[in-house]
């Protein structure tokens, strides 16, 4: 018997090839294009080998720190944007509570107008469509917080504290309970957040009467307001629905821009009418 050959884990060379480094290959790409069906486009040109350096090179974004801190602003609100829609869904599917919901809500909030505040970043910006389209974002969610300028919970007015006749009816029923030891009161607004929600009325109303009319003066006065009336009402009363829409209306100007008499006029008997519906709960 003989042993087979050892199999060789390559093609062998033949003989008769002696290797030699002078020579050299052609290809037409012409014809190899035609022969597999496809047509050479007229217009290509081969690139230089010396070009390929020059295409290879890297992309820097900025050139200057300027330029650094504005695509460092604009990357901030992008991400503002996606980590607020982000927070949207998971409030919406009850994973965070209203009170860590409310807090974070507003400091996105916060910090988006606050990168926007620079001029520089405000013209690159555009507005929110348009920076939307420019980098392909879909966040409805986000969207809709960002166009409002409030969390959610603020719009409809999901706080902890039920309305003074609310908790007077309830006070009342507790104590005719046969067992009133059975389990506490329910909460009631305190007298200090009566107090504040009074105070911010009085003086978002005293700041129209001093013409104050920009959105940079109105718009965190009328915050405080809504704020402040949700901790004491737990439910809607007249006048405070007009709250929520001057809110969103300011939240949609530039910060600079200012209401026309017209307008400030309109504000002022729209919030007096809140201020006298806020205070139609407490009798």
């Amino acid at each position: 018997m003989y042993a087979s050959p050892r199999q060789l884990p390559y093609a062998p060379t033949p003989y008769s090839y002696t290797p030699s480094s002078h020579l050299s290959a052609t290809v037409n790409l012409d014809e190899v294009k035609l022969r597999n069906g496809l047509r050479l486009d007229p217009t290509f040109q081969m690139i230089p080998a010396e070009s390929f350096a020059l295409v290879l090179q890297e992309v820097k974004l900025s050139t200057n720190p300027s330029s650094r801190d504005l695509y460092d602003s604009l990357a901030e609100i992008y991400g503002i944007i996606i980590t607020l829609d982000a927070l949207e869904k998971a409030y919406i599917k009850d994973s965070v509570n209203d009170a860590d919901y409310t807090d974070i809500c507003n400091r996105l909030l916060k910090q988006y107008k606050n990168n926007l505040t620079d001029e520089t970043v405000a013209k690159e910006f555009v507005d929110l469509e348009t920076f939307k389209r420019e980098w392909d974002i879909d966040c409805p969610r986000a969207t809709e917080r960002l166009r409002s300028g409030l969390p959610l919970t603020t719009l409809h007015a999901t706080q902890q504290h039920p309305s003074i006749s609310h908790h007077r009816s309830q006070s009342q029923s507790y104590a005719s309970s046969p067992n009133p030891t059975s389990g506490p009161p329910p909460s009631v607004a305190t007298g200090t957040q009566i107090l504040t929600a009074t105070e911010n009325f009085i003086t978002f109303l005293d700041a129209l009467k001093l013409g104050m009319l920009s959105k940079d003066q109105l718009h965190p006065l009328l915050s405080d307001v809504i704020q402040s009336v949700n901790r004491v009402a737990g439910e809607e009363f007249e006048g405070r629905v007009n709250i929520i829409r001057w809110l969103i209306k300011l939240n949609g100007m530039r910060a600079t821009e200012e209401l026309d008499e017209e307008a400030a006029r309109e504000l002022s008997f729209d919030i007096e009418g809140a201020y006298n519906g806020f205070k139609g709960t407490l009798n």
